[in-house]
C-alpha cells in the first residue's frame, strides 16, 4: 500500500505543548482561585479543544463567567506565550518532517486548535515550505473528536481518506481521523497514555518509530532520501 500525505496533529503530535497549556490555563483560572492539578489535566483536558475544555471548567467548577469569555481569556494567554516562544517540538519531528517531505509525499497539519499555535510552531523551525496545508479548529464548526477538520484536509488536498495517514496524540483526536476514514497512528504522551487508542492501525512509542512505521507498511520499505 503507497499513501499520498501524512497529516499531523498539532498540540502533543509536533510540538510538546500540554504542559503550556496547564501551565496557561492555571493563569486564567487563578481569577477564580482554582488551580488544576497535572492529573486533572490529564483526565479531563489533554487533547481537547479550548472551548469544550472552557465548557466543562465552567459547568465543573460553577466559575461565575461563560464559556465564550473564559475561551478568550485563555486564548489571549497563549497569544502572549508565542509572542515571546513557539512550543517546543516533539523529539524526532523535524527528522520526520524532512524525511517524508524528500520522499514527495505531501505534509499537512490538522489540529482541533486555533491557528495561530500552528503557524509560530511553521515559521520558527522553517517548515513553511515543506507543508501542503494546515487545518485548525477555526476552519470548521465541529472540531475534533468530530472529523470535520480531516474531511475539510482531504477535500483541500483532493484526496481520498485511504490516500492518507493522520498521527495523533489523543483519543479525541483518533477518533475524528477514524470517523473521516483515515487511519491513524497514535504517539501517546505522558499527558495521554490513559487514552483508548483501539482505533489506532499502530500505537507507537515516538516519532521517530512512527516514520519507520510508514516506511516499512505504507512505503513498501523506501529507504530515507
Amino acid at each position: 500500500m503507497t499513501i499520498q500525505a501524512i497529516l499531523f496533529d498539532h498540540d502533543g503530535t509536533l510540538v510538546n505543548s500540554e504542559p503550556v497549556h496547564l501551565k496557561l490555563w492555571n493563569a486564567v483560572l487563578s481569577t477564580y482561585g482554582i488551580q488544576l492539578s497535572e492529573q486533572q489535566y490529564k483526565n479531563l483536558y489533554a487533547g481537547v479543544p479550548t472551548p469544550a475544555n472552557a465548557s466543562d471548567l465552567v459547568n465543573r467548577f460553577g466559575i461565575p463567567t461563560d464559556a465564550v469569555t473564559l475561551t478568550e481569556a485563555k486564548n489571549l494567554e497563549t497569544v502572549r506565550y508565542l509572542e515571546q516562544q513557539s512550543f517546543p517540538l516533539m523529539p524526532g519531528v523535524t527528522r520526520t518532517i524532512t524525511s517524508i517531505h524528500r520522499l514527495g509525499l505531501k505534509l499537512g497539519v490538522v489540529t482541533g486548535a486555533s491557528a495561530n499555535g500552528v503557524q509560530t510552531t511553521l515559521c520558527a523551525n522553517e517548515f513553511e515550505s515543506l507543508f501542503s496545508l494546515t487545518v485548525s479548529g477555526d476552519d470548521v464548526l465541529k472540531s475534533k473528536p468530530e472529523p470535520d477538520c480531516y474531511l475539510l484536509a482531504l477535500e483541500r488536498l483532493s484526496l481520498q481518506p485511504e490516500d492518507c495517514i493522520a498521527i495523533e496524540d489523543t483519543e479525541h483526536g483518533l477518533r475524528a481521523a477514524a470517523l473521516a476514514g483515515i487511519k491513524c497512528l497514535a504517539i501517546p504522551t505522558v499527558m495521554s497514555k490513559h487514552h483508548d487508542f483501539s482505533l489506532a492501525s499502530a500505537v507507537l512509542p515516538d516519532m521517530n518509530a512512527a516514520f519507520e512505521h510508514i516506511q516499512k507498511v505504507y512505503l513498501g520499505g523506501t529507504c530515507e532520501a
